[in-house]
């Protein structure tokens, strides 16, 4: 039975702005009853209901909007993975946090938990081992979530018809919620395709194998981590390692991947920007890059190198992006070719055909 929390104080809790309505989903007394509490204590969010499983999370979101669900992987009857699909359709746009001890670096949950379109994920402590950190942590994630959009307007740029002047590499950039949005992508774009496939996605280094790994199942494709000094080879995927930048450079016989370490504009290891200033220095005009789902503005820097070269940026629409900061900033700054839903960048990569300009 879901038990459903009082919405009337939200308008005592000192911001004109309705807190974001919250699922909690976990199997544990406890951990609904103490995670409420955290959540309670907030400004920025309330709890709208704590169910025991996923059924009953099914059911309640039949009747109940929310905004966010915390969903726990280890639960008895459907676990949290086999229920995510239909708890993001039955959510109707409700952002998933998994919050599980399943859910550690590295750990093979995690990455599929992200890739079939959970927001995010954050380990749960024992039982005993709630605290002030994780309290702030929570709060933290799930702040992400409901993360403003860009304040300045941005003009969609609507597709334009493909013209058969070509890309000889595509590079994408992603952070928060671009796993899933990777996956859609990468499921329209057919094994026959040769073109290589850089990835620079916000992730720890504990992560990368296994993300390589199911990027190779969903691309139908080989995919490896970046060393230093790989060659770029068609008919492959090659993604940023957690702990340096993947940049690009000529060789005798092509290009080859360049790792570094240096400070990035964004903060962020990896990030995006170094990958695409490089890119416009080796590829030119020949190059497409893509900016999914992810929080802040990674890569819009290194979008306007790309301008420059004359190359093209395709970036995820804001309905489908768990996050709309990394795309708008491109898309904002007027430097986006084309603004679409994951799956139809994965149709106009398939279709080897540059939009027209």
């Amino acid at each position: 039975m879901a038990r459903t929390y009082d919405m009337a104080n939200a308008a005592v809790r000192g911001s004109a702005i309705a807190p974001a309505r919250v699922l909690i989903v976990d199997d544990s007394v406890v951990a609904r009853s103490v995670i409420g509490r955290m959540i309670e204590a907030t400004e920025r969010f309330t709890v709208a209901g704590a169910v025991s499983d996923a059924r009953a999370a099914l059911a309640y979101l039949n009747a109940n909007a929310v905004e966010i669900i915390l969903l726990d992987i280890e639960m008895p009857g459907i676990d949290g993975l086999t229920a995510l699909p239909d708890l993001l359709v039955a959510g109707n746009g409700a952002k998933v946090l998994i919050v599980s001890s399943s859910a550690d670096d590295g750990a093979a949950a995690t990455v599929q938990a992200l890739a079939l379109g959970a927001a995010d994920t954050l380990v749960k402590p024992g039982v005993g081992a709630f605290g002030g950190r994780f309290a702030d942590v929570l709060e933290e994630r799930l702040s992400r979530l409901v993360e403003a959009p860009a304040e300045a307007p941005y003009l969609v740029v609507p597709p334009r018809p493909a013209v058969s002047d070509d890309f000889d590499i595509v590079a994408i950039g992603a952070s928060t919620g671009g796993i899933h949005a990777l996956s859609q992508l990468l499921r329209a774009i057919p094994a026959s395709f040769q073109v290589p496939i850089l990835v620079t996605q916000h992730l720890p280094p504990s992560f990368m194998s296994f993300f390589a790994a199911q990027l190779a199942v969903l691309g139908n494709r080989p995919c490896d981590v970046a060393t230093d000094s790989m060659r770029i080879r068609p008919g492959r995927i090659v993604v940023a390692p957690g702990d340096g930048h993947l940049r690009i450079v000529r060789t005798s016989d092509g290009a080859a991947i360049r790792l570094s370490t240096e400070k990035s504009l964004s903060g962020c290891m990896p990030s995006v920007d170094p990958m695409f200033e490089s890119l416009a220095e080796v590829y030119g005009s020949r190059a497409l890059a893509i900016v999914l789902s992810g929080m802040g503005r990674d890569g819009c820097e290194g979008a306007k190198y790309l301008v420059d070269a004359g190359a093209q940026i395709v970036v995820q629409d804001r309905e489908s992006s768990v996050v709309w900061g990394m795309p708008g900033a491109v898309a904002n700054a007027g430097r986006a070719s084309a603004v679409l839903p994951p799956d139809e960048i994965g149709k106009l990569v398939a279709s080897r055909r540059k939009l027209a300009r």
